[in-house]
Parts: structure tokens; C-alpha cells; sequence
């Protein structure tokens, strides 16, 4: 396999946003992943800018890069204009690419969002999508979610909602062309086929795991990384 690096490289968010890191850890004062996650944008460029291959690789196949929410903060603070987050989008992108997003449990998720606001947005042209918001996917709803599941319809009509309705309006249908347009975006720009991939490295994992995957939302393997939690995700208390 070719210099992980250079496959970086290759993409432009990288080559725009790594510049000369000086180590002065403003990105990662600043950044609201840290205070939480035990994540460190400082420190992920000071590995990029090793080239090191082998701390590179395991960075494709952490948790870590899952961690930052790309809100661009680190960005408007960085006295030398760097973009972790940039560098975030690309390490994310190689992940993908090349299948190490399964070696990780944030990593692994990827399957869960492709199968869900992946699939909505191109089915119904929404990012989320109440129908398909199970209540055995999200127990945490409670009750009151399951009820309201249950009838979506009145819910959404008491609340002025135009719900699968035509014409305009919160939650209306959209059209089949608009639709047609959106897959069109998501083919040119390799999306769809990103998806693809997602699937088939995931597919190989299942399969390494010993789990049970079709193309739902409730085998064993979308089950498994839709509840897991290590519990290893949250920046330790030094106090």
C-alpha cells in the first residue's frame, strides 16, 4: 500500500488545512470535543506532521478522529492557520476509503448513520425522518415516543405539520424530482459509492465478528453497534 500520507495528501481539506503546527495547544483550549472526549486536535497534528506511518494507521483506526463535531472553532483560534477539523474530514474520509473504520467502536457506527440519515435523506429527502425513528432503536424516547409513533399522522396534523402531504409545508413530500436530483449529487460526487463501501467493509467485519448482517436495521451486527459503549470515550478526570 502506498505512504498513508501521501493518500492524505491527496486530498485537498488536508493539504489546506495542515501548514506549521506549533504546538501551542490553542486548538485544543478551544475545542468543545476536549473537554469532554479524550481527544486532542493538538496532538493530531503533531502526528500528521511526523508522516510516521504506523502512528498515522492507528489514528485511521481509532476512535479518536470520530470524536470532533467539525464545528471549526480550532480554525478562528490557530495563529498559524491551521484546520484540525479539515484534517478531521480527511483522516475520516481514508478511514472510509480503506475499510479501518471497522476497527474501531466510533468507527463502526458508520454503518448505523449510512443505514439511517444516509438512507433518509436520499428515500425522503430528510435528515431525519420521524416514521423511521423506531422506538426499539431508541429506547431512551420512552413512552411518550412510542405512542406518538404510533399514531404520526394525528401528532404531526395537531401540530400544522403538511406530513407526507404535496404541496409545501413542514415534513411534506418531496418530489420525485427533487429526489432524482439529490442521488444524482450524491452519485457525482461519490457518495453512493462511498456507501457502498461502507457497507461491504462492515459486511467483512460482521463477518469476522460472527454476527448476523442483511440490509436492515435489525440484524445482530447493526443491533451490536447501534447499543455498544465501551465507556472509555470521556476525557478522565485529572483532579
Amino acid at each position: 500500500m502506498s505512504d498513508l500520507y501521501d493518500k492524505l495528501f491527496e486530498d485537498v481539506r488536508f493539504r489546506e488545512g495542515l501548514k506549521a503546527c506549533l504546538n501551542c495547544g490553542t486548538c485544543t483550549a478551544i475545542c468543545p470535543a476536549a473537554e469532554f472526549y479524550d481527544y486532542q486536535p493538538r496532538r493530531i497534528l503533531d502526528i500528521l506532521q511526523t508522516r510516521d506511518q504506523s502512528q498515522i494507521e492507528e489514528l485511521l483506526k481509532s476512535n479518536t478522529i470520530w470524536y470532533c463535531g467539525e464545528c471549526m472553532s480550532c480554525v478562528t483560534r490557530c495563529p498559524r492557520g491551521n484546520a484540525p477539523g479539515l484534517l478531521i474530514q480527511a483522516l475520516r474520509s481514508l478511514s472510509q476509503e480503506l475499510g479501518y473504520f471497522t476497527e474501531s467502536e466510533k468507527g463502526r457506527q458508520q454503518l448505523a448513520i449510512k443505514r439511517t440519515i444516509g438512507k433518509w435523506i436520499l428515500e425522503y429527502g430528510y435528515c431525519l425522518y420521524p416514521s423511521e425513528i423506531l422506538p426499539d432503536m431508541h429506547p431512551e424516547q420512552g413512552p411518550v415516543w412510542e405512542w406518538e409513533h404510533k399514531n404520526m399522522e394525528a401528532v404531526m396534523n395537531r401540530l400544522g405539520a403538511n406530513y407526507k402531504g404535496t404541496g409545501g409545508g413542514i415534513l411534506r413530500k418531496i418530489p420525485e424530482e427533487a429526489l432524482g436530483e439529490i442521488r444524482r449529487i450524491f452519485e457525482v460526487t461519490g457518495g453512493l459509492s462511498r456507501m457502498e463501501k461502507i457497507e461491504e467493509f462492515s459486511r467483512k467485519k460482521a463477518a469476522e465478528m460472527g454476527m448476523e448482517m442483511n440490509d436492515g436495521k435489525n440484524d445482530d451486527y447493526m443491533k451490536f453497534i447501534y447499543t455498544e459503549n465501551s465507556g472509555d470515550h470521556t476525557r478522565k478526570n485529572e483532579d
